[in-house]
């Protein structure tokens, strides 16, 4: 072997381990999520943001929205002095948004089992979150597959390893291999036990939600759960103008209990809402309005939060587009539009409708993650992982994605103008005509000074080649098995877990005495 391929190599194993050592300390020191000192940005004045809210107060005037199969939610709503008939129901111009004005809170702590990681929803916080529902994974060595259960633990797993994701999500991808009546069970347990931060509920049944409560219960406590948010859970709209009786089921389990529950209309635009960027946000505002409202009539001051997903659709090919300027636009109006109805704001990050991680889910998904990032969102999901427009998680993407955020995240903390900072001693020192390298500004600051990414290569051609010239979703394959061999869980009660384990396997008995 030529000695300097050797050295270099030796080079290489070293910057590994360090690496490692800091990738442990990030976890330990890392914020639970982003205070954002920077500010976000607007795309529509107040007469515009007025506009649409006109627009959408007449869409639930005129047209209305249908609630499906719940009577007692017509009856809610009846009571309330909205127009029903049938299943559709009309609302008074301004009758919801002083509904959710009444009592919805401006932001909102949801508890984690470990406290250090709970986070605060809303204001000037964003926080990033796993992909979630895919039913593929994705990995250089197998390709793309249908997601198992062990895939669902591995992919919590390295989240919890992720100083940058801040959310341990809800069905971080799909397991097939589990009944679909019971694999809610072994998801929550996964997330409470392998991962300590937030998680995400169950809402694809009402008693799936309440089994997701219970849960809550003996991981947190009655007390803790009785008082405060330690789920969140997304109801989707099934656009246009519907909230079907699956999610009205889920949305008042977890609005009765005092859980947060997002209401974010599933829009494709072009065939789920008009083609412009205009009518989407007039329907999806509608919606959202729609359904914040029925929150707090349920449950005063239950956290309630606006969530969008939407996404243009290609008129050539009807398949959904991502990283577009419209889809950008829609976001950043609907955040305003939140802020404006004084409610927390969810939606997507790194979308992409690559299906390997190449340049194409690179670009896609840095330009969806940084639209989100810049317009204020939140709560930010589906900012790990996406392949293939949401079918399919990938593990080497999740790397790559949860760099991003990190570096978003050193962006937040904004430009530093203190004393030290504006480093005037450095500048006198060093001089006209010379170097910064050895100042003694720049030996303070050399390892905190400059955001540095973990999984780009900076290293020189030589030294790459050197290393086996290893393309990112090379390096990144060997990075996410070491992560996995090197994760360790975090502590659990051990009469907590028993509990826990309890409760699943008597759920499982009646579940499967029921089917």
């Amino acid at each position: 072997m030529h000695p300097a391929t050797s050295t270099r190599r030796g080079g290489s194993a070293a910057r590994r381990t360090a690496r490692d050592k800091a990738a442990r300390t990030a976890r330990l020191t890392a914020p639970p999520y982003v205070q954002r000192n920077v500010g976000v940005f607007e795309l529509l004045d107040e007469e515009g943001l007025a506009l649409i809210e006109r627009n959408a107060d007449l869409i639930l005037a005129e047209i209305g929205m249908e609630f499906r199969g719940d009577a007692e939610v017509l009856s809610i709503l009846r009571e309330s002095g909205a127009r029903v008939e049938g299943e559709r129901v009309r609302f008074e111009p301004g009758h919801c948004r002083a509904t959710i004005e009444a009592s919805a809170p401006h932001e909102f702590v949801q508890h984690a089992r470990n406290p250090e990681r709970s986070v605060r929803i809303g204001g000037n916080n964003s926080l990033f979150c796993p992909s979630f529902g895919p039913p593929f994974v994705h990995d250089m060595d197998s390709g793309r597959r249908y997601a198992t259960f062990a895939d669902f633990e591995n992919l919590t797993r390295l989240h919890y390893l992720l100083a940058s994701v801040h959310h341990s999500g809800g069905v971080v991808c799909e397991p097939v291999d589990l009944p679909v009546t019971e694999r809610h069970l072994s998801m929550i347990r996964a997330h409470l036990t392998l991962n300590d931060k937030p998680f995400m509920g169950a809402v694809t049944a009402s008693e799936r939600a309440e089994d997701t409560v219970q849960m809550a219960r003996i991981v947190f406590g009655d007390r803790l759960v009785d008082t405060h948010c330690c789920v969140y859970s997304v109801v989707n709209s099934n656009a246009p103008l519907v909230l079907d009786a699956t999610m009205l089921g889920a949305l008042k389990v977890y609005a009765r209990a005092g859980q947060a529950v997002v209401v974010s209309p599933f829009i494709l635009a072009g065939a789920m809402s008009p083609v412009t960027v205009a009518g989407t946000l007039a329907q999806l505002l509608a919606e959202a309005l729609a359904g914040l409202a029925l929150i707090q009539l349920i449950r005063p001051g239950a956290p309630c939060v606006f969530g969008t997903f939407s996404s243009p659709i290609s008129l050539k090919t009807g398949a959904p587009t991502f990283g577009t300027p419209e889809g950008m636009q829609i976001q950043m109006c609907a955040a305003a539009l939140a802020r404006r109805l004084g409610v927390p704001f969810h939606s997507v990050g790194a979308l992409t409708a690559s299906k390997v991680p190449d340049a194409q889910a690179a670009y896609e998904s840095a330009t969806q993650l940084l639209g989100a990032f810049m317009a204020g969102v939140n709560f930010i999901i589906h900012a790990t992982g996406c392949l293939e427009g949401l079918l399919t998680m990938g593990y080497e993407k999740t790397l790559m994605d949860a760099d991003r955020c990190a570096a978003l995240q050193k962006f937040a903390a904004g430009v530093d103008l203190s004393y030290e900072a504006q480093a005037l001693d450095a500048i006198r020192e060093v001089g006209p005509g010379h170097h910064f390298l050895g100042s003694a500004h720049t030996l303070r600051h050399f390892e905190t000074a400059n955001f540095l990414s973990d999984t780009s290569d900076n290293s020189t051609f030589e030294q790459w080649t050197a290393d086996g010239s290893r393309w990112q979703h090379q390096r990144l394959n060997v990075r996410f098995k070491e992560m996995l061999a090197q994760y360790e869980p975090p502590p659990m009660d051990q009469a907590v877990r028993e509990g826990l384990d309890d409760f699943v396997a008597k759920r499982l008995e009646t579940i499967r005495k029921a089917g």
